[in-house]
């Protein structure tokens, strides 16, 4: 049986783990959650969703970020470190 923990993790006994593994896997994988696995009331494993690292950072927010007027003018504000 899935208990919640405190941070709003699934918390699950191995012996339970061992018996629905590949289903809950299924269920990680689909919910994102993560799923901590406990042995005599104590947590001892993390079943955590995988998610593959970009190769590169350039470009990771392309079509995410939209630019609204033009970002290489000057703007025409006075500073107060200026005064």
């Amino acid at each position: 049986m899935l208990t919640d923990n405190a941070i709003g993790t699934h918390t699950i006994k191995a012996s339970e783990f061992k018996a629905k593994c590949l289903k809950l896997m299924d269920v990680v994988a689909e919910t994102g959650r993560e799923l901590i696995i406990s042995k005599n009331g104590r947590p001892v494993a993390r079943l955590v969703p995988y998610h593959r690292k970009p190769e590169s950072l350039f470009g990771i927010d392309t079509g995410k970020l939209e630019i609204l007027g033009d970002v290489i003018e000057p703007l025409n504000v006075e500073w107060e470190a200026n005064r």
